[in-house]
């Protein structure tokens, strides 16, 4: 009877935090406003694991950068972790990503990150000069996070992280705040349940140097000044929230192989909701193969199949990880990730 009264509060846990994270994002049900957020950089995913298996990452957490999909999944991590990730974007654009996870005590985890994304050098052309003015510029984004995640009981944890992020092109730039909170719930029979609301947070406008102009208040008359100095105004747009829930089975093959499988519901504030799934077999708990499908059922995606393979390796009291990942986005190419991981 104790044992069922427990089950029964940490599902009335689950359904609370489940439905508050409903509340905190009700913008993000039901709309498709593509092209309406800042931050989009905020949405590419940094895990090669879990982008191979489709990104569906809602209920994993054996690695630092589980985070960026569910802040609970902190406090399921059963050591402390380190990770760094590079990928290689579309038009040529590069993203990095580095994430700390350390566990203080039993059940408190902390957690840092910061992602880059950075278009390169650039062309500065006008309508005047096509083919250049002889400037150059680059397109860069940042966000700094920091994250807790407490593991409240055996099964249940939940996580808070804060991030501030900055867009910069040339010389403009804005900045915003977001929050990002989730919980993970290991049912009885071993699977996961977990739910996580993304960039809940402030709205950004740019400004800068580059939006100083030379204003002409009448054109048609001729003697005043001609020359005044203003600025253009830019209007301020929210954070791309996102909105995920997902399962997650892991199965044990005997002793020398394990499937893990996962499976995310995802409902983006600036987007159609979407479905997306993956596998991982492992052998010997080395060598991992992964596969997965992204934003399935998304109206005009681009995104689809997802392929990947990893390795780890114990070294000492340390657990080094490598994984690559290929995933293709349709007509404007494909993406490739590598990530590098250690448990310790």
């Amino acid at each position: 009877m104790r044992q069922e009264g427990t089950f029964m509060t940490i599902s009335r846990r689950v359904a609370f935090i489940g439905a508050l994270l409903m509340v905190l994002a009700p913008e993000a049900l039901g709309q498709t406003k593509v092209g309406t957020t800042i931050g989009q950089f905020l949405l590419i995913e940094p895990s090669a694991r879990m982008s191979a298996m489709g990104n569906a990452g809602v209920t994993m957490y054996s690695e630092a950068s589980s985070a960026f999909y569910n802040p609970g999944a902190l406090g399921h991590l059963s050591q402390s972790d380190a990770q760094f990730s590079y990928g290689k974007w579309l038009a040529d654009i590069t993203h990095n990503y580095a994430g700390v996870a350390l566990r203080v005590g039993q059940v408190h985890t902390l957690f840092l990150s910061v992602t880059s994304l950075n278009s390169g050098e650039m062309d500065v052309r006008t309508v005047e000069q096509p083919l250049g003015t002889g400037e150059r510029f680059n397109v860069q984004n940042l966000a700094f996070g920091a994250a807790y995640g407490r593991r409240i009981t055996d099964r249940f944890s939940a996580g808070l992280q804060l991030n501030f992020i900055q867009e910069r092109i040339w010389h403009s730039s804005l900045q915003a705040f977001g929050i990002n909170l989730g919980v993970l719930y290991q049912l009885p029979f071993r699977a996961y349940l977990g739910a996580s609301l993304s960039n809940f947070g402030t709205q950004g406008a740019f400004d800068g140097r580059d939006l100083r102009i030379r204003f002409d208040q009448d054109p048609d008359r001729f003697g005043d000044n001609s020359s005044l100095p203003a600025a253009l105004y830019t209007e301020s747009h929210p954070l791309p929230i996102l909105f995920r829930v997902g399962v997650g089975i892991p199965w044990q093959l005997g002793e020398m192989n394990s499937f893990h499988l996962a499976v995310d519901a995802a409902q983006p504030s600036d987007n159609t909701s979407s479905m997306s799934f993956g596998g991982e077999w492992t052998f010997m708990r080395t060598l991992s193969l992964r596969g997965g499908y992204q934003n399935l059922f998304q109206q005009d995606s681009e995104t689809g199949l997802t392929l990947g393979v990893g390795l780890q390796y114990g070294v000492s009291r340390y657990e080094v990880r490598i994984d690559y990942a290929w995933n293709d986005y349709g007509v404007v190419g494909d993406v490739q990730r590598f990530s590098v991981g250690v448990g310790f």
